[in-house]
């Protein structure tokens, strides 16, 4: 995720102090991985220096200064690029799943097991995923589907391979 663009994107409602952008991003977007106050302001400042951002205004009170950005047209523009510029597909073409098979069946250990204790922790993430989902706000019901569709994408690979690990044992080892 771009948070640089994400903090931007939530400026253009109108102007706020990094406070409030965390607590906006934690609220649509960090259920899971909620933002350190550090990154927020690192990334403000690296948008001030760009030109992104302006400083809109500062308030004094009890602590530090606080400064509320404002988004600018370059800012904007920088928004609307992202958001018509598609992400890059992830292949996963030699992900860590596969090399741990391979290495399994090099070394002399079982790949069964290994595949078989990852299809466990794959179905024990999907059942919490699946609970989440069913309390969640739409918002997260859509996450979680996003999720859960990966998730079985990685149980129909791990099925394929269990099928084929007898042939993938004779083609590594010649």
């Amino acid at each position: 995720m771009s948070i640089s663009h994400t903090l931007l994107g939530l400026l253009e409602a109108g102007p706020r102090h990094g406070y409030d952008l965390k607590r906006a991003f934690d609220a649509r977007f960090g259920q899971d991985r909620p933002l350190h106050y550090g990154q927020v302001y690192s990334t403000m400042s690296r948008l001030l220096k760009n030109g992104l951002v302006e400083v809109d205004g500062i308030e004094a009170g009890g602590g530090p200064e606080r400064k509320r950005y404002a988004i600018t047209d370059a800012g904007v523009t920088d928004v609307e690029d992202w958001l018509a510029t598609p992400e890059k597909p992830e292949p996963y073409l030699q992900s860590v799943l596969y090399t741990k098979v391979v290495l399994a069946l090099l070394t002399g250990r079982n790949a069964d097991s290994l595949l078989d204790m990852q299809r466990a922790e794959h179905l024990r993430l999907m059942r919490g995923l699946t609970r989440r989902k069913a309390t969640g706000d739409l918002a997260d019901q859509l996450i979680c589907d996003h999720a859960l569709f990966h998730l079985e994408a990685d149980l129909r690979w791990l099925d394929l391979t269990a099928a084929r690990l007898d042939r993938l044992a004779s083609e590594i080892h010649t």
